[in-house]
């Protein structure tokens, strides 16, 4: 993936997270976005990795910092960015720390045949291989591949 996509941001948000499990098909999430903050449980995903359930709930930020220091090893550090593209929108994220270097982008669609606008900028498709879940960066990071 190229940088061009920074032309067409709208919006860019810091994001700092952790997992206080990262087990496959049963992910939960600490997440702090701007003044926000939420736990999400992830499911496990369909064959095609495209889809999985999802449960998140908002909660304090100081709750957030202090499940943070609960979490596993490997806190995320990333920019997300929103990128316009058509009638979709592509969340951009870019990581910091020991995942730096990595940009990956995703685009949530209401179902898997809805037609879309493929920016050129976008890189390799990477959906379904767990290596680029932010569960895995936290424990692998980017830089020790």
């Amino acid at each position: 993936m190229t940088g061009e996509f920074r032309k067409d941001v709208l919006n860019s948000t810091r994001i700092i997270q952790g997992y206080l499990s990262s087990v496959p098909g049963r992910t939960v999430r600490i997440r702090i976005r701007q003044d926000k903050a939420f736990i999400t449980i992830k499911g496990p995903g369909d064959p095609s990795g495209i889809s999985r359930y999802e449960w998140e709930k908002e909660i304090s930020v100081p709750d957030a910092e202090d499940l943070l220091n609960l979490c596993e090893p490997g806190i995320i550090e990333k920019v997300r960015h929103e990128v316009k593209i058509g009638k979709h929108v592509y969340e951009v994220d870019e990581f910091l720390g020991e995942n730096s270097g990595l940009i990956i982008a995703e685009l949530e669609l209401s179902d898997e045949n809805e037609s879309y606008e493929k920016p050129v900028w976008l890189g390799k498709e990477v959906t379904g291989d767990i290596r680029f879940y932010s569960s895995f960066l936290s424990a692998h990071p980017y830089s020790k591949w």
